[in-house]
């Protein structure tokens, strides 16, 4: 029978049905190791009790007023985010696409309000994924994602990764900021080096221009910080957020300076559904065990672990992977086989990875992995090189 369902997802035979911790059981009868976390999103796991209670408690009292009322649940989130942020004022979404689109708008607006809406291109850096909206594929660039929907949508300037000069020449008068990704999750685990992202921000000082962060996947403790720039000792002028902020519940946010914001008035920009009460209770959750006493170093300590134990793997087997790659839980294995071939055979194992871009396949979990789920997860990595190894043996030379 032919699924009602849009065919625009090559979809696993996969139907998880229910989850606890780092499991995913499945209509298959079978339990699988979730280290791609929903990509980047389940921070917590699933079904973590405290998510699971400040849902129900809100879900019996409030949904949905609108945007045209005060929401106390946004107030209190916006203010921890302030607190622990570079920001002074938030704006919530539903995802990570309409976080980047707030953010490109806010940066364009900055400009309007000083008197140069000439000012509106962004500089952006090849292998990027800044969400499937029309402006964001033309933010990120990738011809696989631009094909078939008409012109690019202009204002965005694509230059090389982690190269500075390149973003030098790339500025013009009608030059409005720059948006990166301090780690390219899509364009397969690609961090920004520490020199180019100081110099970054440092380009923005000098030209006026604003520094836009895309931290959907790398914020609220995925890289082993809250967000991903303290690791660089510098501080954006406007950031998105995303996927962990939510736990697995839509929500996204984005975050700015009071300077950057300065255009962002009433009724310039709106969300139905952004910030609502739902929403605002999980996200204050979140935030609850992500600020917790010991959290982000337990980030820190399981990431090295991994880390470490993969190396290991990527020594055993050096015909399989060739190197390691990212921070905190974000981490990524450069392959030499196709990594489709890695991933459906540790999906054989019971483990969830993801493939990226780079012929990468990432491993995301919830940051509330133990050694444990380490070990585990290793192993079944371990065993799936194998047997890669082992067909390999058997290919006839050609």
């Amino acid at each position: 029978m032919i699924s009602p369902v849009y065919p625009t997802y090559a979809r696993f035979d996969l139907a998880p049905e229910e989850g606890t911790g780092v499991y995913l059981r499945c209509a298959n009868g079978k339990t699988y190791l979730d280290f791609g976390g929903g990509v980047a999103v389940n921070v917590l796991g699933h079904a973590h009790p405290k998510l699971v209670e400040a849902l129900s408690a809100q879900a019996a009292k409030l949904w949905h007023t609108s945007n045209l009322y005060q929401i106390p649940g946004q107030e209190k989130l916006a203010r921890r985010l302030v607190e622990a942020s570079f920001a002074d004022t938030v704006f919530f979404t539903n995802s990570g696409a309409e976080a980047l689109e707030a953010a490109i708008k806010t940066a364009r607006r900055y400009h309007f309000a000083g008197g140069q809406p000439e000012r509106f291109r962004m500089i952006t850096f090849e292998g990027a994924f800044h969400g499937r909206t029309l402006a964001t594929i033309a933010a990120g660039g990738q011809a696989k994602y631009l094909e078939g929907f008409g012109p690019k949508t202009d204002g965005f300037d694509q230059v090389a990764f982690n190269d500075i000069e390149a973003v030098k020449a790339a500025i013009s008068p009608q030059t409005a900021g720059i948006l990166v990704e301090p780690i390219q999750g899509e364009g397969g685990i690609r961090t920004a080096l520490n020199p180019f992202m100081k110099e970054l921000r440092q380009l923005c000082d000098d030209e006026g221009l604003l520094l836009v962060l895309d931290e959907v996947q790398t914020g609220i403790g995925r890289s082993g910080h809250l967000f991903a720039y303290e690791a660089y000792a510098i501080t954006p002028d406007i950031m998105a957020i995303a996927k962990g902020i939510g736990g697995g519940f839509p929500l996204g946010a984005c975050l700015a300076t009071q300077k950057a914001a300065r255009g962002m008035v009433a009724g310039v920009h709106g969300s139905t559904f952004g910030g609502n009460p739902l929403a605002m209770a999980v996200g204050n959750a979140v935030l609850d065990v992500v600020l917790g006493e010991g959290f982000l170093e337990h980030v820190r300590d399981m990431s090295l672990r991994l880390k470490q134990q993969l190396a290991q793997i990527c020594d055993t087997y050096p015909e399989i992977i060739e190197e390691i790659r990212g921070e905190g839980l974000m981490l990524g294995l450069k392959c030499k086989v196709p990594n489709g071939e890695l991933v459906s055979a540790c999906l054989d194992e019971g483990l969830l990875l993801i493939g990226a871009g780079e012929n990468v396949v990432r491993l995301l979990p919830p940051l509330i992995i133990t050694p444990e789920h380490i070990g585990e997860a290793v192993e079944k990595i371990g065993k799936a090189c194998n047997k890669l190894t082992a067909t390999m043996e058997k290919e006839p030379e050609s």
